[in-house]
């Protein structure tokens, strides 16, 4: 996925992925990416969770608006572990609307 992403924005086009391994990740440069420890095959999250994987869709997005080349920023939140709430505000106005750490 990375030598893809570096060939779009190559084209003028930021890109942001989701990662299920980190070290993979870093190795590629990637231009962005939000990395989760999560079982493979589930990057956004668990099956009919719509919550979690909005969430996970609106920290990917806030990266991307960020702006911030070459970042790979860990999301904190844990399999199974973490009750999510649908995200409200999708606007993006600063990046501090990041909810990661």
């Amino acid at each position: 996925m990375g030598l893809i992403q570096r060939a779009i924005e190559a084209a003028g086009i930021a890109t942001v992925s989701v990662s299920l391994l980190r070290a993979v990740t870093e190795k590629l440069r990637v231009p962005r990416a939000v990395a989760v420890r999560w079982p493979f095959g589930h990057p956004l999250g668990e099956p009919f969770n719509r919550a979690q994987q909005l969430t996970i869709i609106h920290d990917a997005l806030g990266l991307l608006r960020a702006g911030r080349a070459e970042a790979i920023v860990s999301l904190p939140y844990l399999w199974r572990r973490h009750q999510f709430a649908e995200p409200e505000d999708w606007t993006f106005a600063t990046p501090e609307n990041l909810r990661s750490g």
